[in-house]
C-alpha cells in the first residue's frame, strides 16, 4: 500500500511538471498520468555526458532541477534549465544525435523513449497537437536566435570593417610620421648644414674672398636659403592640415591673376636654365576656391615642372571650361616618368623623390601637399607621363560654390 501510494505521489509530481511544458498542455490530466508513468527519471553530476553526438539516444528529455549545455565539442549552442525540455526531434526521428549533452551541475531529469511515446501518439490526439505546437514554438525560437545571430554577425563584421579601416588610418600616420621626420632629419638638415659653413666661410674669411667668389658664395645662400624656406612652408602647411588646423576658405577669384602672379614669380628660376615658361590663354577664369592652397598647388606644380626640364625646354600652363569646373594643366617636355613612378606619385608611404635635370634636390612633399589642397578644394588631381617625353600635370577647381546644393 505505501509502495502504490508512494508511486501514486511521484507520478503526480511528473504530471505538475509536464503541464508546464508546452508539448503537452493541451494533453488532458488522464493522459498525462499514462505518459507520466512511462516517463523514467535519470541523473547527471556536473561534468557528466548524457549522451554524445552520434548516440542512438531516441528519446526526450525534461529538466526537474539543474542545467545542461547542448554542444558540439568546445562550441556552445544553447543551455537549458529546471522546467525546460530538449531532445523532441528524437520521438519523431530516429537518426543519431546531431549534438552532445553534458551537465553543467548536478541535474535531475525524466526521460521519455520514442519507443514508449509511440504507443500513445496515435491514441491520444491533443498528444500530436501538442508535439507539432512545441515544435513551431521551437522553431519561433530558433528563427529568433538565428535573426540574434546573424544580427551579431553583422554587428562583428561592422566591427571589423572599423577596425580595418582604423588599422589603415594607423598606418597612413605611422607613414606620415616617418615621412615628417625623414624630411626634419635629411631634407632641412642638409640645406641649414650648406648656409652655415657658407655663412661661417663669409664671416671669417670674408676680406680674402675674391669678388666674383663673393658673389657666388652670396648667391648661394640665398638659393639654399630660399629652398630651406619652401620646403619649410610646405612642411607647416602639410602638418597644419593633417592635425586640422588648416581648413579650406573658399571664394570666388581669378584663376588667371594666380596663373599669372605664379609665373611672373618663377620666371626667374626658369630663364636660369633658358626655359621657355607660356601662359597659353591668358583669359579671366572666375572660380570658387581657397586662393592660398590653390597658389601653392600652381606654385608647386610650375616649380617641379622647371625642375625636370632641361635647359631650352618648354613648359605651357593652360584652362579648360567645363560644366561645373575649371581643369588646369601644367605640360613640360622634360625627362617623364614611368608607369611604376606615377603609379607611386601622391602617395606618403611610397612617394619617390628624384633629382632634377640640374640635380636639383627634393623631399616629394610638394605633391603630396598639393593632392591635399585640391580635395580639399572639391577637386582632383593626376599626371600623364612619359619616359623621355615630357610630363603633364592637372587637377580641378569648382566654378561655383555648390555647398548649398
Amino acid at each position: 500500500m505505501f509502495k502504490r501510494l508512494k508511486r501514486r505521489k511521484e507520478i503526480k509530481e511528473k504530471v505538475s511538471l509536464l503541464k508546464t511544458i508546452t508539448l503537452f498542455r493541451e494533453v488532458d490530466e488522464r493522459a498525462l498520468f499514462r505518459i507520466a508513468s512511462v516517463m523514467e527519471p535519470c541523473e547527471i553530476k556536473k561534468g557528466d555526458i548524457l549522451f554524445n553526438k552520434g548516440d542512438k539516444d531516441f528519446a526526450l528529455y525534461l529538466i526537474v532541477s539543474g542545467r545542461v549545455k547542448i554542444h558540439d565539442g568546445n562550441h556552445t549552442f544553447t543551455t537549458f534549465g529546471a522546467n525546460q525540455y530538449f531532445g523532441e526531434y528524437s520521438l519523431l526521428d530516429s537518426t543519431p544525435r546531431s549534438t552532445s549533452v553534458t551537465a553543467i551541475e548536478d541535474t535531475k531529469l525524466l526521460r521519455l523513449d520514442q519507443e514508449q511515446f509511440n504507443k500513445y501518439i496515435f491514441k491520444i490526439p491533443s498528444l500530436a497537437r501538442g508535439l507539432l505546437l512545441g515544435l513551431v514554438w521551437r522553431l519561433r525560437d530558433y528563427n529568433v536566435l538565428e535573426e540574434q545571430l546573424t544580427s551579431k554577425n553583422l554587428e562583428i563584421k561592422r566591427q571589423k570593417e572599423e577596425l580595418e579601416i582604423q588599422r589603415k588610418e594607423l598606418e597612413q600616420l605611422n607613414h606620415m610620421k616617418d615621412r615628417f621626420f625623414a624630411i626634419i632629419a635629411h631634407d632641412l638638415r642638409n640645406p641649414f648644414s650648406t648656409v652655415l659653413s657658407l655663412s661661417e666661410l663669409l664671416a671669417k674669411e670674408f676680406s680674402n674672398i675674391e669678388p666674383e667668389n663673393l658673389k657666388l658664395f652670396i648667391e648661394q645662400l640665398y638659393r639654399y636659403s630660399n629652398k630651406t624656406f619652401n620646403l619649410l612652408e610646405n612642411l607647416l602647411q602639410w602638418s597644419m592640415l593633417q592635425t586640422g588646423r588648416l581648413t579650406p576658405k573658399p571664394q570666388q577669384a581669378n584663376l588667371s591673376d594666380i596663373i599669372s602672379d605664379t609665373i611672373d614669380l618663377l620666371s626667374g628660376n626658369a630663364s636660369k636654365k633658358s626655359i621657355r615658361l607660356n601662359w597659353v590663354d591668358n583669359n579671366d577664369y572666375i572660380g570658387y576656391f581657397d586662393v592660398n592652397m590653390i597658389t601653392t598647388v600652381i606654385r608647386n606644380l610650375i616649380s617641379n615642372a622647371i625642375k625636370f626640364t632641361p635647359q631650352n625646354g618648354e613648359i605651357s600652363v593652360s584652362v579648360k571650361s567645363e560644366f561645373d569646373k575649371y581643369r588646369v594643366f601644367i605640360k613640360d617636355n622634360g625627362v617623364g616618368m614611368s608607369k611604376e613612378i606615377v603609379d607611386k606619385l601622391f602617395r606618403i608611404d611610397t612617394n619617390p623623390s628624384t633629382p632634377g635635370t640640374n640635380d636639383e634636390s627634393g623631399t616629394g612633399l610638394g605633391l603630396i601637399l598639393c593632392k591635399d589642397f585640391v580635395e580639399k578644394n572639391n577637386g582632383s588631381i593626376g599626371v600623364e607621363s612619359e619616359v623621355n617625353k615630357g610630363s603633364t600635370f592637372y587637377f580641378t577647381i569648382p566654378r561655383f560654390d555648390n555647398s548649398h546644393q
